[in-house]
C-alpha cells in the first residue's frame, strides 16, 4: 500500500494497509475457530486455516459489501464460508460478534505499528546522544521568538530534541500491553457462555484466544475506548518530537543562517540551484496532522453510547489507522534525518559572532552577586546535557 498524497506513506509497508486490516480479521477468526475445537466445543473436522482462503485480492469485495452492515466482517465471514465449507463454515464466528473482530484485529495492526515505532525511537535515541556528545561544547546562537538570544551549543540543542524522543518513548513504554475484545454481541460473553457452558469458561475462551494472538487477556473493554485513545496520545507525542527536531533543521537550513542541513535534500521541478529540506517537511507535516487525529479519537470515545456506538466507533477506524502509518512513516523519515544531518560548526559559531554584543544578562548577574563574568556564557549547558545523556543511556538499557 502506498498513497499518492501522503509521500513517504510506503514506508509504513503493510502495517495498517487494507490488506494488512484484511489479514488481521481472517487471523482473528482463525484464532476463534482454534480456540473452540481446543475446548472440545467444536469437533476437529472445524480446523481449518482460514488465512489462507482469504488475500489481498479480496479487498474490494470486502470493502463494498461492509457498506450494507456498517463493518468489514460480515464480507469477510461470507467470503470464509463460501471458501471453506463443512464444518469450518458451520462453526466459524460462533460466539463472537462483529466489533469483537473489528476491534481485537485493530489491535493486531496496531502492535505492528507500535513496535516499528519502538525501533526506529531506539535507533534515533543513539544517533542524538552520540551527536550530542560530539557537538557538547560547539558554540551556538540561542534563538527565542526568531531573534538572537544567548550563546548555547550545538550539543545543547540536540539534547532539546533527544528528551522529546525520550519523552514518546516514555508515552509508548507506559501503554499497557494491547489487549483482546471477546464480549460478545452486548459485551456480555453471553453465546460464549452458553457455548462453553458457564462465565468461568467462557472467560477462559478469551483467554486462548489471547494466547494464541499474543496479546494480553482482557475483560470486555468494548464500549471503554480509551484502549484506542492512549495509543493515539502516545503517538502524538512522538510526531510532536520528530516535528521539533524537523523544526529546527528545515528553519536552520536556509542559506543565510546555514547551521544544519539534511544529509540528502530534495530538488526543484523548476528551480536547480534549490535543496529543498524534503524529510523535514514530511516530518513536520506529519506533527501538524496527528493531534487532529487523536482529536478525532477522543471525540469518538466521547461518543460512545449503550453497548455499540452508532457512528462513533466507526469513525475511530480510519482516524487510527492515518494516525498509526503517518507516525511509522515519520519515525523513518526521522531516522533518516537524524543519521544524514549535516552540522555546520563553523557556520554556527560565525552567526554566533555576528549575533553582536549577547552578554547583557551575564553583566546583570555578575554586577548582582559580584562574581568575574565567564568568558563562556553558556550556564549548566555540559550538565544538562550530561543529564539527558544519562537518561538516555537508562532508556536503553531497558529496551534491550
Amino acid at each position: 500500500m502506498t498513497d499518492l498524497l501522503w509521500p513517504g506513506d510506503h514506508r509504513a509497508g503493510q502495517i495498517f494497509s487494507d490488506a494488512g486490516y484484511l489479514a488481521a480479521m481472517a487471523q482473528v477468526e482463525n484464532a476463534w475457530l482454534g480456540v473452540l475445537v481446543d475446548s472440545g466445543i467444536a469437533p476437529a473436522s472445524a480446523r481449518a486455516d482460514l488465512t489462507a482462503a482469504i488475500s489481498a485480492a479480496d479487498v474490494e469485495a470486502v470493502a463494498v459489501a461492509a457498506e450494507a452492515t456498517g463493518n468489514p466482517v460480515p464480507g469477510v465471514l461470507e467470503l470464509l464460508r463460501e471458501r471453506t465449507g463443512g464444518e469450518p463454515a458451520h462453526w466459524l464466528h460462533r460466539g463472537l460478534t462483529s466489533q469483537d473482530v473489528v476491534d481485537t484485529a485493530l489491535m493486531l495492526c496496531l502492535r505492528d505499528a507500535l513496535c516499528r515505532v519502538r525501533s526506529e525511537l531506539g535507533t534515533q535515541v543513539r544517533a542524538l546522544a552520540a551527536l550530542a556528545k560530539t557537538y557538547r561544547d560547539s558554540p551556538m546562537l540561542a534563538r527565542t521568538l526568531t531573534q538572537p538570544a544567548l550563546p548555547t551549543t550545538v550539543g545543547m540543542k540536540i539534547a532539546h530534541w533527544l528528551t522529546g524522543l525520550l519523552d514518546g518513548a516514555d508515552c509508548v513504554t507506559a501503554l499497557p500491553q494491547l489487549s483482546v475484545q471477546a464480549g460478545g454481541a452486548a459485551g456480555t460473553m453471553a453465546a460464549a457462555t452458553e457455548l462453553a457452558g458457564s462465565p468461568i469458561n467462557a472467560m477462559s475462551l478469551s483467554g486462548r484466544l489471547a494466547t494464541a494472538l499474543g496479546l494480553a487477556d482482557s475483560p470486555p473493554w468494548h464500549t471503554t475506548r480509551s484502549v484506542i485513545t492512549r495509543v493515539g496520545d502516545a503517538l502524538v507525542t512522538c510526531c510532536d518530537a520528530w516535528s521539533h527536531i524537523a523544526n529546527d533543521v528545515a528553519a536552520s537550513s536556509r542559506p543565510e543562517i546555514g547551521e544544519l542541513t539534511e544529509g540528502r535534500g530534495g530538488g526543484s521541478s523548476t528551480m536547480p540551484h534549490k535543496n529543498n529540506p524534503v524529510l523535514s517537511v514530511l516530518i513536520r507535516r506529519a506533527g501538524l496532522v496527528a493531534p487532529s487525529l487523536a482529536a478525532s479519537l477522543h471525540t469518538a470515545s466521547a461518543a460512545s453510547v449503550d453497548e455499540r456506538s452508532d457512528g462513533g466507533w466507526h469513525a475511530e477506524w480510519a482516524a487510527l489507522r492515518t494516525l498509526s502509518r503517518s507516525a511509522v512513516a515519520a519515525a523513518a523519515q526521522t531516522t533518516d534525518l537524524v543519521a544524514g544531518l549535516v552540522i555546520d560548526t563553523d557556520r554556527a559559531a560565525a552567526n554566533l559572532a555576528a549575533a553582536g554584543d549577547l552578554l547583557g544578562e551575564q553583566r546583570a548577574m555578575t554586577e548582582l552577586t559580584g562574581q568575574t563574568a565567564r568568558s563562556d556564557y553558556t550556564g549548566a549547558a555540559s550538565h544538562l546535557i550530561d543529564a539527558v545523556l544519562q537518561r538516555a543511556h537508562h532508556h536503553l538499557m531497558e529496551a534491550t
